[in-house]
């Protein structure tokens, strides 16, 4: 009878422990994600190793990163930290890679020494461009192509800028600072070395009839909207995408990326920065 006696007592003694340390680790845990110090289950690991642009080397990140933005789903939080978003723009940069090919990335993350100058540079016909305006010989058939076909339909699309050189984007931005501050610029105008304009394959545009900055307001931009991916063009800068890009909403700023690519971008609604990531950089 007494060792039954002390058999229930331990059962009973084990089981308010078991209920004690429930208490305590589920205590400790609810203080944990107050603090932001989620810990990550296996199966919650796993979920970003599922993803098929993952990389292992960023797992730290993208947990820190989850912490700090929790309402985002796993893709897009390994997306993001693929793109360099964890960090701040200008920040833990590395040279591009993919050079003289039609999908290099150039953005607040990858730049382009001061050295480089694309191959194949051509001019653009005049009948769409400003005097003096090139592109990598891709594009500028593609543009002088789209270019053509928007006057067909009515519309005319007019280059206005196209590649820059590292020098001139010196001068620009250097231009910009003075006139509005570095946080300023930095939000329109691209560093030396970061800018698409370097790589030959982006131009601005206009109508010929407003100014470049209200090239929303023309037909001609709907136009656009429409048809650009099918001559391998994209809006790199959209609307409400500044958090990816880096770069306010530009309507008149176009990137070559081909067809095939341009195509998909625009049937996802998503940027350039995002795709790279996803299907390029692996």
């Amino acid at each position: 009878m007494k060792k039954l006696k002390l058999k229930n007592f331990i059962i009973l003694f084990v089981i308010f422990l078991c209920i004690f340390f429930v208490i305590h680790i589920t205590k400790e845990l609810n203080e944990d994600k107050k603090k932001g110090n989620v810990f990550m289950t296996n199966q919650e690991k796993n979920s970003y190793k599922n993803i098929q642009y993952y990389n292992r080397e960023y797992q730290s990140r993208y947990e820190q990163y989850k912490k700090q933005n929790s309402n985002l789903s796993i893709k897009d939080i390994v997306t993001r930290v693929n793109i360099g978003l964890d960090h701040s723009f200008y920040t833990h940069t590395k040279k591009t890679p993919f050079l003289n090919r039609d999908y290099i990335l150039v953005n607040k993350y990858l730049y382009l020494d001061e050295t480089y100058v694309p191959e194949q540079l051509e001019s653009i016909s005049t009948q769409y461009s400003r005097s003096g305006m090139k592109l990598v010989r891709t594009a500028k058939d593609a543009f002088e192509n789209m270019a053509k076909a928007a006057l067909d339909d009515g519309m005319k699309i007019i280059a206005m800028s196209s590649y820059r050189g590292y020098d001139y984007q010196v001068n620009l931005y250097n231009r910009y600072v003075t006139s509005d501050g570095v946080e300023a610029a930095d939000t329109y105008s691209a560093r030396p070395g970061f800018s698409e304009h370097q790589t030959g394959l982006c131009v601005d545009i206009y109508d010929g009839v407003v100014d470049y900055t209200n090239f929303e307001q023309s037909k001609s931009f709907h136009w656009m909207q429409e048809n650009a991916h099918k001559y391998g063009f994209i809006l790199r800068y959209p609307k409400d995408m500044e958090h990816i890009t880096g770069y306010q909403y530009e309507s008149w700023h176009y990137r070559y990326v081909g067809e095939k690519i341009a195509t998909y971008i625009y049937k996802n609604n998503i940027t350039f920065d995002e795709y790279y990531v996803q299907n390029l950089e692996k």
